[in-house]
């Protein structure tokens, strides 16, 4: 029922998009050819300008329809982060033509100032009703623009919203460049016959401002600089990813923008130490934190293994071996004489030979000792870990050595109990190998220190007492987890 659920909600927001450009372009054909028509009864450059402003905004919402259109189309093998700069490039394109109408508009006002033509108006009611449709139109449609355009993150019908709203202002300066004129002319106030083309003027500047507008946030868009809605909320995000458990240092966000999507690639320092699952965990945390200030935004974390300063002596000598990819265990340091001296068990394949199983351990004891100058000496006691499955000619229960193994635990007073005893005997190399595994149930609060301690003597002693057995796994678990 999910997977049926998800296409749908993936599909309301484009339909809802397409729906409101669709609608603006029908909106802005209408308001454009009253304009003109207008314009031309009249003679009106205020309305020409407002004509041309609207026929811009036409064009522009023909390209928003466009872009909307190709803008949500998934990512693919040619446009691996989507089709979102679409509607940036269409952005673009309406500030050029915005430029334009600009350019003519002033041209032709100031032309017609400086010789005096076409001022006289012919008086008519058409354009005072057209304009106020106008206004109606704009105020209805840049609110719809907007609101969809906040719901979806959509930078082209923000655009056109934004147009719309100052559509608004534009259509009541004609307005009232209009009215001034024919009161100019019908009481003979010579002062006011240039109030047709000022208002042109008026409506030229607005348009500037907004196209100035569109065009640095459309340049921004294009050239990847961060959005200023990201710009706000970096700090936050810094501090909110810093304050996550393992996180040593946020050492770079950065974030761009592609039409509604938001992208984001963090780089973070990570304790070396850390397991490949804990690091997931982290990476998971830190794109929540991303995504709380920039829904939907697709994160990539890049982490960088760093020295704790709370890494013990330990800590810091797996973390050389790790580098390596080399497995060690069983680590234990020892003072004397004011130096330190490590022991520690490092497994190699069982078919590496004894010349390369001991360049490799020069390797990694020289890279110890260079990260770790305090240490004296390091003794590496070289094992082979087994690289073929072995095929158990029988698995059984051995009573004997069951009976055995419980009598060497009744040495230990922690050791509660042993239970799921089970041998394995395998032939490997022309000897038979006996394998013993067992459970063994200790106290809860029993500390780890102690517990190895206990699991290690009692290896000992069953191997003391039955030589034959190669092998002794005890897995042990608390008393409140004895699963018998």
């Amino acid at each position: 029922m999910s997977t049926t659920a998800q296409p749908e909600q993936a599909a309301t927001p484009h339909s809802e998009k397409r729906s409101a450009a669709l609608f603006s372009v029908i909106a802005a054909f209408a308001v454009t050819l009253f304009k003109l028509l207008t314009g031309i009864l009249t003679g009106s450059l205020g309305m020409l300008s407002e004509a041309a402003h609207s026929g811009i905004d036409l064009i522009a919402a023909g390209i928003t329809l466009f872009s909307v259109q190709v803008s949500d189309r998934p990512a693919d093998a040619d446009h691996t982060y989507g089709h979102g700069k679409i509607e940036s490039l269409s952005a673009a394109i309406e500030s050029v033509l915005m430029l334009g109408s600009c350019v003519w508009i002033l041209t032709e006002a100031i032309r017609r100032i400086a010789h005096r033509e076409h001022l006289a108006l012919k008086f008519s009611i058409w354009p005072f009703l057209v304009l106020l449709l106008s206004i109606t139109v704009d105020y209805t449609r840049s609110r719809k623009l907007h609101r969809i355009a906040t719901e979806t993150r959509s930078e082209a019908l923000e655009a056109d919203a934004i147009h719309f709203r100052t559509d608004i202002w534009s259509s009541m300066a004609v307005l009232v460049g209009l009215a001034a004129s024919f009161i100019g002319e019908r009481y003979q106030i010579s002062q006011l016959e240039l109030a047709d083309p000022i208002a042109a003027i008026i409506v030229a500047g607005i348009i500037l401002h907004v196209t100035w507008n569109l065009a640095r946030r459309t340049i921004d868009a294009l050239t990847d600089a961060t959005p200023i809605e990201a710009r706000a909320q970096t700090d936050d995000m810094m501090r909110d990813v810093a304050a996550i458990d393992g996180v040593l240092s946020v050492d770079r966000i950065r974030t761009r923008r592609s039409g509604p999507n938001y992208f984001a690639d963090l780089t973070l320092g990570l304790p070396r130490n850390l397991t490949f699952q804990r690091s997931e965990q982290i990476t998971m945390a830190a794109t929540a934190a991303v995504r709380r200030h920039l829904p939907g935004a697709d994160v990539v974390v890049h982490s960088i293994p760093t020295a704790d300063t709370a890494e013990s002596l330990h800590d810091r000598i797996r973390a050389v071996a790790s580098r390596s990819n080399l497995a060690i265990h069983d680590v234990s340091v020892q003072e004397y004489n004011h130096t330190l001296h490590v022991e520690q068990h490092l497994e190699v394949d069982e078919k590496m030979s004894l010349s390369a199983a001991h360049a490799l351990v020069t390797q990694l004891e020289s890279d110890i000792r260079r990260e770790v100058p305090e240490i004296s000496t390091i003794l590496t006691h070289i094992e082979s870990e087994p690289a073929t499955i072995e095929r158990p000619a029988s698995a059984e229960r051995d009573r004997q050595l069951e009976v055995r193994l419980r009598r060497c635990a009744q040495a230990f007073p922690e050791i509660l109990d042993i239970h799921e005893v089970f041998v394995t005997r395998a032939h490997n190399n022309g000897a038979d190998r006996i394998q013993v595994n067992c459970h063994c149930t200790l106290p809860d609060d029993l500390p780890m220190s102690r517990v190895h301690e206990i699991i290690t003597a009692l290896e000992n002693a069953f191997k003391i007492d039955c030589p034959e057995v190669s092998r002794l796994l005890i897995h042990p678990e608390p008393a409140t987890d004895n699963r018998r």
